[in-house]
């Protein structure tokens, strides 16, 4: 479930469940870097037992908008890129398919660590997530490189809860290069967010 608590009348969005794995196995899901609709770019994310867990179409190149639907077709999230200056630039989740008109508010923010194009060894973060576009909380941050498809999600108590990791090519099989790629999901943090933040850094790193 989504944890909920308040501060300060401020509602805040964890994506994991506190109650611990309780010896829980992780979930893999894999990933690949293409649309099953002809002409559209996209992903589609094969789960654990071989089903069509999640998929994204784009019927532009680089759309500002972006929908993460479940395996039938049904919305998730839809993350909106806003354009202020080159290193200024972030991303919107909202719940659901988010219309333009509506007043609905973003359940998070997620900012690129621009720090690292400067070349300095500040430190591996490629990504931090906020609660709300105004929070200045980081609920969660990404390290790593999403080029090499070697990222880790921590939280705020830098505890791992989800992974990015090459698919490695079965002995005297084909590589997959970067097309496809595993995310492991930790026992507690939600699959969903996780295909999300993916996306986020797909359009972060790979243009």
């Amino acid at each position: 479930m989504i944890f909920l608590s308040k501060s300060k009348s401020r509602t805040v969005h964890h994506y994991h469940d506190e109650s611990g794995d309780d010896g829980e196995a992780s979930t893999s899901l894999t990933v690949w870097t293409k649309s099953l609709v002809y002409s559209c770019s996209g992903f589609t994310v094969i789960g654990s037992d071989g089903g069509l867990a999640y998929r994204v179409d784009n019927y532009t190149g680089r759309p500002d908008q972006t929908i993460l639907m479940d395996g039938s077709g049904n919305p998730i999230f839809t993350i909106c890129r806003r354009k202020k200056l080159r290193l200024l630039d972030y991303w919107l989740v909202y719940e659901g398919e988010f219309d333009m008109k509506s007043p609905q508010k973003p359940m998070f923010c997620v900012r690129k660590n621009n720090m690292r194009l400067r070349q300095t060894k500040v430190d591996d973060v490629v990504a931090y997530v906020y609660c709300g576009i105004l929070e200045n909380r980081c609920m969660y941050v990404v390290e790593g490189s999403f080029t090499h498809r070697s990222c880790k999600i921590l939280d705020e108590s830098r505890r791992v809860v989800a992974e990015i990791k090459k698919k490695e090519a079965m002995p005297k099989g084909a590589s997959f290069g970067l097309e496809v790629f595993h995310l492991i999901i930790k026992p507690g943090f939600h699959c969903k967010f996780a295909m999300a933040i993916v996306l986020l850094l797909d359009q972060m790193y790979s243009y």
